[in-house]
């Protein structure tokens, strides 16, 4: 009887050990698994106005993770949204995003297209220093990628005024009231009340274009998704199969794994901007590729455990199209493989950019 006790004791202080090392093994786990997350998150911080509407332009990108509100630039402690001003703060957010699937230079292209760059007094119905824009930059190299995406958009052709828009080194970032975070969510009604008697969206509207006629910018509304019987009769079985059902095509078999003319791509089924040969590469894997996208806004990032492995599935926002995966062994700039399928895609070369109404890309391929 003694020795049963013995051997059931024994047992019983074998299975808390074993329960005590699972538990140890599975937190430093747990722990390994945050570390690599938290390594690719990086944070920007930009300012453009009201940051009610800046936070919620940025919360919409795919590969940002937060967006909070708050005040930056000035010299005084704690400020506060009755005396931020005060002390030479500016409303400004900060951004946290995942760097395996956006990188700060897209992000800037995000920045650009929300505010007007050429205001140097405030932004829209918010006028003073304030409520200027301002680019935060924290190291040398966020500097240099501001100050190259900053001339860009000056010798774009797209403003008549001077660019205005600050690049500014970052001290430090207060968080603005909690009433202020996520102000679109909270109080939706107010929000669009707001921003509709702001005159933002009608400035960004005229400045990126939303009419059809040849040479002009397509409105995103024009970017839907025709029905499935509708899809059916325009795409072909192989399109359909692509887009719709998620399948993949052959490499090296596909229209354009090899194109190397100048030109965007857009999405077959919608038509929404997706890609430019600017960053398309040779992968060697037979499909087209490219180091990031035309449009960070038109592409949604989904987690695949298909296959048995862990992918990163690429979708078009409006269209919803199957396009293909996004894998982190791509060349610099970027670090990241945009690995697409052809049947997803239609390419619009440089010639016919304006007369399809994406005349806005012209600026990307000068005339040589």
């Amino acid at each position: 009887m003694k020795k049963w006790s013995r051997i059931c004791f024994m047992l019983f202080l074998s299975l808390i050990l074993y329960e005590n090392v699972g538990c140890v093994q599975k937190e430093e786990k747990e722990a390994g698994n945050m570390e690599e997350t938290n390594a690719n998150i990086r944070i920007a911080t930009f300012a453009g106005g009201c940051f009610w509407c800046v936070e919620a332009d940025f919360e919409k990108t795919p590969g940002v993770t937060k967006v909070v509100s708050g005040y930056a630039g000035g010299t005084g402690l704690n400020p506060t949204y009755r005396d931020y001003h005060l002390s030479g703060h500016i409303e400004a957010v900060q951004i946290y995003y995942d760097s395996r699937k956006i990188t700060y230079g897209q992000l800037l292209d995000v920045f650009w297209r929300h505010i007007d760059p050429t205001d140097p007094d405030g932004q829209f119905a918010d006028r003073g220093p304030q409520y200027r824009s301002v680019i935060f930059y924290r190291t040398a190299e966020e500097k240099r990628i501001a100050e190259q995406s900053r001339e860009a958009l000056a010798e774009s052709g797209r403003f008549s005024s001077p660019v205005a828009t600050e690049i500014l080194k970052l001290g430090r970032f207060y968080e603005a009231e909690e009433y202020h975070q996520d102000y679109y969510r909270k109080n939706p009604l107010r929000y669009k009340f707001y921003r509709n008697g702001s005159g933002r969206d009608r400035f960004l509207e005229k400045t990126w274009g939303t009419q059809t006629e040849a040479g002009r910018s397509k409105s995103p509304q024009t970017w839907r998704k025709p029905d499935d019987k509708t899809l059916k009769a325009t795409l072909t079985p192989l399109q359909y199969q692509v887009t719709q059902k998620n399948g993949t095509e052959s490499a090296f078999r596909n229209e354009y794994w090899d194109n190397k003319r100048e030109g965007i791509y857009v999405d077959v089924v919608s038509g929404e901007p997706l890609f430019s040969s600017i960053d398309k590469y040779d992968s060697g894997t037979g499909w087209p590729s490219f180091t990031r996208p035309l449009e960070p806004g038109n592409i949604v990032g989904k987690e695949d455990n298909t296959l048995f492995m862990e992918r990163t599935e690429v979708r078009s926002r409006q269209g919803d199209s199957h396009l293909g995966h996004v894998f982190p062994d791509g060349p610099p700039p970027t670090g990241l493989r945009y690995c697409m399928n052809s049947a997803a895609l239609r390419f619009i070369p440089r010639e016919n950019l304006e007369k399809e109404g994406y005349g806005q890309y012209l600026r990307l391929f000068p005339k040589k």
